[in-house]
């Protein structure tokens, strides 16, 4: 698992992760959604409880199945809709803003 993590520790891209595992991307939604599908595939790897239990080629290809789980999430869907990110979930995708604040934004009429 020791050398797995190492060379995961290298890693910093969407696109790096991908290549690594071997799993056939699309820019397109790379582009859009590099941050979701890389929080999304850490959010798969901490609810997998018998990820330590496993080591060598079953850990590589336990990693590599949640990463295209992750990937195919943002295939069939969108960001909006797959809520990784706390300000999605907190204002389902909209901002809220008031009457008063912009108001107060305004320059004085003197």
């Amino acid at each position: 698992m020791n050398e797995l993590i190492g060379e995961l520790a290298k890693l910093s891209s969407a696109e790096e992760f991908l290549q690594f595992f071997a799993v056939p991307f699309d820019q397109k939604v790379v582009n859009v959604s590099r941050l979701h599908i890389l929080k999304r595939f850490y959010q798969y790897l901490r609810r997998d409880t018998d990820l330590s239990e496993v080591a060598g080629s079953e850990m590589f290809s336990r990693y590599r199945s949640h990463l295209v789980a992750a990937y195919d999430d943002f295939v069939q869907s969108t960001p909006a809709r797959e809520k990784v990110f706390k300000v999605f979930q907190d204002t389902d995708g909209r901002q809220q803003v008031s009457l008063d604040s912009l108001r107060a934004t305004l320059p004085s009429a003197s």
